[in-house]
């Protein structure tokens, strides 16, 4: 793209001045002779000065030259009786003042040029961090172009089904008159809801990347300031530059910082979050959906937004898009391992497989943890290990092997993790076992016991979520059996182990004195996995106590059969307590080699 200069009148100014600059130079060289002062006193004694113009520090004049030319000199005045000298020699002489012109404008112009210059190159420097007070309505929108983007729906994987929706989009933004020719409309907003990190951003991208249209990017703080008005006035600017750059797409990030439900916070209506809203809201109303202006949002918090932001003719198509299964985490491994060099016999079935919850973003640190792990061992590929190191550094932490633990210690984590293995491993419909660690990770955990699912589940039997408390309580049970006694090592098992039971009780209909009714009012934040505890209950205190009853008594009818395990295992526990301090780390094919050999040696 060729490039066109504006002419500037400072152009010309500068011009002038370095002209002025060399011609005074120039003439200061070349045509006027500087000679010493002792010369010019011989000079006058042999009559060859005809003419002199005496200033304060200098004297200038003519002078006889060879073959009968004048010459023109100067000389540094030295002797301040000089017009004696000259009278006695008949000597024309005559006092000049010292034009310091080009000096007096030197001294102003420099500093004044070196203002400007230190001026524009901070008014640059602050043009894109902080607009000027003209530019205060201005947007801050992010214009991206097909070519700046650079994605495609081949780089965004695991998330098919919303491709799908999403692909009736780019059809539109490329041949709109197919869709209008027949009166159709393509809905004016599409809102992305969906966990953290599951690449909805991403996918907003790639749809602006497929159909090749303009693609304004912001997030939803970035409309409200401190400024009261502020904030509409971008939204309007915003949808006027998407009209003059139709067809094209606006994404808002993070709508929920916009668009929370208005009457909510401490200042009432009359904030400038819900003028900005507002205004959103009138412009959404306002535009042609027929010009190829395609609204897009992505918020993890859908149910705080306005209702009036969801109703047909705004956001009136929502596209779940959500944590991929084990098929959509395998392919957006595929994805991230183009970018690394792995090693041919990598398992991305396997590493999929290890990684249940794991939304993409997830993916992305996980295959980046691996590569790092393969450069520190000093590898040229990454391989299978450093996939399940970098499994557990991201599950469970950062490895601690300087962590000084005591003997004892060590030997009740070893016991306490082996508990929760062979309470896992006897119980059916369990996760297998793949590994047990005593190992300190991350921040608290002094060891644990991995249990990787074969497949993805989306529902829980009662016998399922009966045997995962067992198994959360196998470790204390193995403490009680071999030591006597109990740690506070339990405290997290402890925790979900009541979570659990508590949910069977009050929202899974699970209780039998309670029959099939639904207790748990909280109001829970759907991706987030946040519960307002503040949310009344509309149950009775004895409702209550009979919940807690319940509770209780599931736990400790689970407790009961982790222990009554044990203690058919107890042999098998001991052993594998010293294989586990002996080596720090075992498999789930070691544990059950040690439990299959002590059950036959009883035998």
């Amino acid at each position: 793209m060729e490039k066109h200069h504006k002419f500037s009148i400072w152009y010309v100014l500068v011009g002038i001045w370095v002209v002025l600059i060399i011609h005074n130079a120039l003439y200061s060289v070349f045509s006027i002779e500087t000679i010493p002062y002792s010369e010019f006193l011989q000079l006058i004694k042999k009559g060859r000065i005809a003419e002199v113009a005496i200033t304060q520090n200098q004297i200038q004049g003519r002078m006889a030259g060879d073959a009968g030319k004048d010459k023109m000199f100067r000389t540094v005045r030295v002797d301040p009786d000089i017009s004696q000298l000259l009278e006695q020699n008949n000597i024309v002489f005559k006092g000049e003042i010292e034009s310091t012109f080009f000096r007096d404008l030197l001294s102003w112009i420099i500093p004044v040029f070196l203002f400007i210059g230190i001026w524009y190159f901070i008014m640059k420097r602050m043009a894109g961090q902080q607009p000027g007070f003209m530019s205060l309505g201005k947007n801050k929108a992010k214009i991206y172009m097909q070519q700046d983007l650079g994605i495609k729906f081949d780089d965004v994987a695991g998330v098919d089904e919303s491709k799908q929706e999403l692909v009736e989009v780019i059809d539109f933004l490329k041949e709109p008159k197919r869709f209008t020719r027949i009166g159709g409309m393509i809905p004016r907003g599409i809102l992305l809801v969906g966990p953290p990190g599951t690449g909805k951003t991403m996918l907003a991208k790639a749809v602006a990347g497929e159909s090749g249209v303009p693609f304004f990017s912001l997030s939803g703080s970035e409309f409200v300031e401190m400024f009261v008005g502020l904030g509409a006035a971008r939204v309007r600017d915003l949808f006027v530059q998407a009209k003059e750059k139709a067809p094209c797409i606006i994404f808002i990030d993070e709508l929920d910082a916009l668009g929370k439900a208005r009457g909510i916070g401490a200042y009432g209506g009359h904030d400038e979050r819900e003028q900005t809203l507002n205004q959103l809201l009138v412009e959404m109303d306002g535009f042609d959906p027929q010009m190829g202006v395609i609204l897009m949002a992505a918020t993890n918090r859908p149910e705080i937004l306005d209702p009036a932001l969801l109703r047909p003719g705004r956001f009136d198509r929502q596209i779940l898009v959500d944590r991929p299964d084990k098929k959509g985490r395998a392919d957006i491994l595929k994805v991230h391992l183009k970018k690394i060099q792995s090693a041919a016999d990598l398992d991305v079935e396997k590493i999929a497989s290890m990684t249940p919850g794991m939304v993409g973003a997830d993916l992305a640190n996980l295959v980046n943890e691996a590569a790092l792990l393969a450069v520190r061992r000093g590898k040229e590929t990454v391989g299978m290990s450093e996939f399940q190191e970098a499994v557990e550094r991201v599950v469970a932490g950062l490895e601690k092997k300087n962590r000084l633990i005591n003997p004892k210690e060590r030997e009740i984590v070893a016991y306490h993790e082996i508990g929760h293995a062979i309470v896992a491993m006897s119980l059916p419909e369990t996760d297998p076992v793949q590994k047990i660690t005593i190992v300190p990770r991350g921040v608290a955990a002094l060891g644990y016991t991995m249990q990787v699912p074969t497949e993805d589940r989306f529902l829980m039997k009662k016998s399922e979520l009966l045997n995962r408390i067992a198994t959360l309580l196998g470790g204390r049970a193995a403490e009680q059996i071999i030591l006597g006694d109990i740690s506070t090592g339990a405290h997290n098992d402890l925790a979900k182990a009541t979570n659990i039971a508590t949910s069977m009780v009050k929202e899974y209909g699970m209780s039998e004195k309670l029959g099939q009714v639904y207790f748990s009012k909280e109001k829970q934040l759907r991706y987030l996995n946040i519960q307002d505890l503040q949310a009344p209950v509309d149950y009775s205190q004895a409702t209550a106590e009979i919940i807690d009853t319940e509770v209780r008594e599931l736990i400790n009818k689970q407790y009961n059969i982790a222990l009554s395990i044990l203690e058919e295992n107890k042999t098998a526990l001991r052993k594998s307590a010293a294989l586990l301090l002996e080596k720090e780390s075992i498999d789930g094919a070691q544990l059950e080699k040690v439990v299959k050999e002590s059950k036959s040696s009883n035998n």
